[in-house]
Formats: C-alpha cells, structure tokens, sequence
C-alpha cells in the first residue's frame, strides 16, 4: 500500500511517515501542493490514498484538491489540518475529496484513519475517527471490539469488515491502548463489563 503525503509541516510529515512505515504502508511524502502533483502524475499506478495538508503551500484553499483530483488516477485523496473542520470539511466532501482528518486527533488515530481511507471509507467529522463515546471507542472500534468478543482472529475480523489485516491490527491496538488494557482478551471482557460493545 502506497500513500502519497503532503505536508509542508516537517514534524508532522516525518512522525506520519514513520508510523506509516510500521504498517504495511509505503510513505512517500512531500512538502507542497506542486510536489505532491508531481509525484502523483509521475506514478505508474494510482496511490492507495493521498493525503494533503490543508494549509500547505499551493493548497489555495480547496483549489488544491482540485489539481490533486485531476493528477490522482482515481485515489481517493484526503485533505488533513490543524484547524477545526467546521464548514471547510463540508465544501471538501462536496468537492469530492474523500475524508477531512484533524490532527488534534493525534499520529496513531491519523494512521488508522488513511488505512480506512485506503480501503474506501469516507472519514469525515461527521462521522468521528475520534472519540465517539465516554470509552474513546469510534464506531469501527466498537465493531472490532463486538467481534473480538465472538472470539474473531484479526484475518477473520478483515474479511467480515471487509478491511486489510494490518488495518484491524491497528484499531485492535488502539482499543486496547483505550481501554487500558494489555491484550485482546482482556480488550474483550472490559468492554462487555463497561457495556460498549454493540448488538451483534
């Protein structure tokens, strides 16, 4: 899986980059709008999802999107900021962009959001990567979380949801982490103790 990321944000960008690459994911990053276009129009093959920071030079608002749209070969191409959605995250998923990330939502919680993006999920405010509930849990956790308690394996949970592999890994990482718990197993029983886990 290769995903293409724009950051002009040189912390941001490498901290992305390098927790990408603990997946099965191949960054390649860039640090402007005509970078990142360059990179896509030279690619022999559409990226598995591409990432562009809103705020970044050349971006001129939703304009960059546009460009990017007409270079992506058909990736879904995701717009991410430091600032509150709000009002730009509905006109970005009305231009067609295929998720608005905020990065208040933290590194890891980002991570899982471009692996869904990369498997076709729209992630949009409106429906959160970030805490849904008192328990933290979005929605897709609470999906895995209901099929780790069926007793699932991570290439199971995948095919029924319909997601990579290293993508479950990744939200059975963050439940745990959530839940502050060590394993699976225990991921399980606190989340039936605390009544998230949802009708299945």
């Amino acid at each position: 899986m290769r995903i293409l990321l724009a950051d002009d944000h040189g912390l941001v960008r490498d901290a992305l980059g390098d927790l990408l690459r603990r997946t099965d994911a191949e960054p390649i990053l860039a640090s402007s709008l005509d970078e990142a276009i360059a990179v896509a129009a030279a690619a022999s093959e559409p990226f598995s999802a591409i990432v562009l920071d809103y705020m970044m030079p050349g971006m001129n608002g939703l304009d960059g999107l546009e460009k990017m749209k007409a270079e992506a070969k058909g990736a879904p191409v995701a717009i991410i900021s430091g600032a509150a959605a709000g009002e730009v995250a509905a006109r970005a998923k009305a231009a067609g962009a295929a998720g608005f990330l905020s990065k208040t939502d933290g590194a890891e919680a980002l991570v899982d959001a471009i692996h869904e993006i990369a498997d076709g999920e729209q992630i949009f405010p409106e429906e959160p990567i970030g805490p849904s509930d008192e328990t933290g849990l979005t929605r897709r956790e609470r999906e895995v979380l209901s099929y780790l308690y069926r007793g699932l394996q991570n290439k199971e949970i995948a095919r029924v949801l319909n997601l990579r592999e290293v993508t479950v890994k990744l939200h059975v990482r963050s439940v745990c982490r959530k839940l502050k718990v060590a394993n699976r197993t225990q991921a399980a029983m606190r989340g039936r103790e605390m009544g998230v886990l949802p009708t299945i």
